[in-house]
């Protein structure tokens, strides 16, 4: 965590249309990263997954990746490709409107000022979505006069350069980069079929905030595109993106004063993704299926009417979602083509009300929310057809669904002593399944994921106690238990070789899975975090530990016992910065993070792994920095993958890479 020098150069501030962080918030587990700390990231995901117990569903990050894998979780209860975790950017939702996940393509860490992690389920403003919590990023909103701007390159073909600046009301970035990638097949099992995980990107975005009198307008469009290998001949993945939105909020004039904040948008994706079936032996690969398209858009309403006061306060507001998607894909691939084609999707709906209100009672904040949502599918299908004659060979419209569902939260924080406090919370949220889940199969090597259009809304419930200091030595202590009812989870129901009802043919060494809400997961544990910073250094050490165990109950008996897949029972990170001269900054990342499941049976274990990154900060001039850094300096072998057969897959070598900054 670098120690702030004053600002280089003059700066501009472009104001973006948001209200206060609301007091009541203090009552629940937050961690805050700064934009100092997200701005020496390599990818604004790797900033994120710094803080134990935030994690992508995989240990790779969205650098390597598939789309469909970058789901995000605040708490390690068990991970997801479709995001447990609501990540908004002022306001406005992130996740994809199809799959849930998360392009962090569109994110430059450059456009980032600030990100707050508040763990546990978010009822209130907060909604669908928010499982596990909310990570809520903040743009920019100052920037140097004349713009700041990088480039960088380093090992594995990497290259890259991003900007940010304004130009009058307009606030904009730019953000492009490269790798040629690395095989992430281990030496020992690697064939002719295995290649590099490459990788392109592109993002752009404009906020324009004309001035209002009294009240703060918003508008912002941001778009992105990427492509990407999979590791394999054959197999890879493009996606594409743009998001609307408009925001026009009044802050608070004075103590006691109304603030509110009204806010719309849009938001469309597409994606392309290859998959294919690997032979024996690796040495050749043949086409398992081509999503050839999978358009979905996703708009959105919401609003806040907030008042704010020294003895407390409160908050009224609704939003509003819905998604549409579809896959279109091409898959059965015999005699050199493709002999059927698949499209299956829907429209998924969203919308609630919600009250909050809080309380400062001397040394006491005490807070309370309640929410209700209703969730809607409708409009469902999956049909296939033969591609020679048309004929059709399934057709599938499940039965329209809808629900309501109650949430709410409670808080308490007490001053203890100086600087130090103690906290207590309770709370519950939901997540809709999402089209993807609802609708697409998916194939990764030979393991092939059936879709489930059956699929309930996932419900946590969770009780929290924590105490911390935010004196010169800063740490947070949290003890939480949380139960994740009506789990969705690929679930084992065959083996290959052999063929099977709707899925087909499963090779040697592949298994079908299906979604599932597999019973419940019970877990707890412990998170912890200490800070410490000096004139010319700082230390951050910060821990979760995590027990967790899936109920299969009827559903899935098979699971009973069994730790979810992707949840790591213990992971730590330790930061450390030194500013030797005013001019030279050095940091170090240290990351450990135990053993964790690659499947629901528990039988693809991932070795546990340490990883550590340094970094070297020298300000030539106050307007050019130069900066060197190293990314798993030791060269660990981190697996983050395992085939039914016991290949395994490994994250990135060590990288080397330099870079300049100039700010104007």
């Amino acid at each position: 965590m670098p120690v702030d020098l004053p600002p280089a150069v003059d700066v501009v501030i472009v104001e973006a249309a948001r209200l206060p962080v609301s007091p009541a918030d203090r009552a629940f587990s937050i961690v805050t990263l700064e934009g100092d700390v997200i701005a020496t990231a390599p990818r604004l995901d790797e900033a994120l997954t710094a803080t134990p117990g935030v994690q992508l569903f995989r240990r790779t990050s969205s650098q390597a990746s598939n789309p469909t894998t970058q789901g995000i979780s605040a708490r390690a209860i068990a991970g997801s490709g479709a995001s447990r975790a609501l990540v908004t950017l002022d306001g406005v939702p992130q996740n994809d409107p199809f799959g849930g996940w998360v392009l962090w393509t569109g994110l430059p860490p450059i456009g980032v000022e600030q990100a707050r992690v508040i763990r546990g389920a978010g009822a209130g403003p907060y909604g669908a979505g928010a499982l596990t919590g909310t990570i809520q990023l903040a743009e920019r909103t100052t920037v140097p006069r004349g713009g700041e701007y990088e480039v960088y390159g380093g090992e594995h073909g990497l290259s890259g350069a991003a900007m940010a600046g304004a130009l009058g009301q307009v606030f904009v970035t730019a953000a492009a980069e490269r790798s040629d990638g690395w095989i992430p097949m281990s030496k020992a099992g690697r064939g002719a079929a295995d290649q590099a995980l490459y990788y392109r990107g592109l993002s752009g975005a404009l906020r324009w905030t004309p001035e209002l009198a009294g009240k703060e307008l918003a508008l912002r469009l941001s778009g992105y595109q990427e492509k990407r290998g999979a590791g394999l001949i054959g197999a890879d993945s493009r996606a594409l993106g743009a998001t609307l939105s408009a925001t026009l909020a009044q802050a608070p004039v004075a103590e006691g004063a109304l603030a509110w904040r009204v806010q719309g948008w849009l938001k469309r994706s597409d994606l392309e993704n290859r998959s294919a079936a690997v032979a024996a032996g690796r040495n050749s690969t043949t086409p398992a299926s081509e999503q050839f398209a999978t358009p979905a858009i996703g708009y959105g309403l919401n609003a806040a009417l907030r008042r704010d006061a020294a003895q407390g306060g409160w908050e009224l507001g609704f939003d509003a979602r819905v998604f549409d998607g579809e896959t279109r894909e091409r898959f059965r691939y015999m005699t050199g083509a493709f002999t059927r084609e698949r499209v299956a999707g829907g429209t998924q709906s969203v919308a609630g009300l919600y009250g909050e209100a809080y309380r400062n009672a001397g040394d006491w904040l005490l807070t309370g929310g309640v929410r209700l949502d209703r969730w809607a599918t409708y409009d469902g299908q999956r049909t296939e057809h033969d591609t020679a004659n048309g004929a059709t060979t399934l057709d599938n419209r499940p039965q329209d669904r809808d629900g309501w569902l109650p949430t709410g939260r409670l808080g308490a924080r007490y001053a203890a002593w100086d600087d130090g406090y103690v906290r207590a919370a309770a709370y519950a949220g939901f997540r809709p399944a999402t089209l993807n889940e609802l609708y697409r199969p998916f194939r990764v090597g030979n393991d092939v994921t059936e879709a489930n259009a059956g699929l309930e809304p996932e419900q946590l419930y969770g009780v929290e106690l924590g105490l911390g200091s935010e004196g010169v030595l800063r740490w947070d202590v949290t003890a939480f238990a949380n139960r994740l009812e009506k789990a969705v989870a690929n679930v084992t129901i065959g083996a290959g070789p052999g063929a099977f009802p709707v899925a087909g043919f499963i090779p040697a060494g592949g298994v079908l899975r299906q979604r599932q809400n597999a019973g419940q997961i019970d877990a707890y544990g412990i998170e912890a975090q200490v800070e410490r910073r000096w004139e010319s250094v700082s230390l951050r050490l910060a821990g979760a530990y995590t027990e967790a165990e899936v109920d299969g109950g009827s559903q899935a008996p098979q699971l009973t016992g069994l730790r979810p897949a992707q949840t790591p029972r213990l992971s730590l990170t330790g930061e450390a910065g030194w500013r030797p001269t005013p001019a030279l900054n050095l940091r170090t990342v240290v990351r450990y993070e135990g053993e964790r499941y690659d499947d629901d049976l528990n039988t693809r274990q991932l070795a546990a792994g340490v990883e550590v990154g340094l970094r070297a900060d020298w300000s030539v001039t106050r307007a050019v920095t130069l900066y060197a850094a190293a990314d798993n300096l030791l060269n660990a072998k981190i697996e983050t993958a395992q085939t039914g057969d016991g290949l395994e897959s490994y994250d990135q070598p060590r990288t080397l890479r330099i870079g300049a900054i100039l700010r104007r």
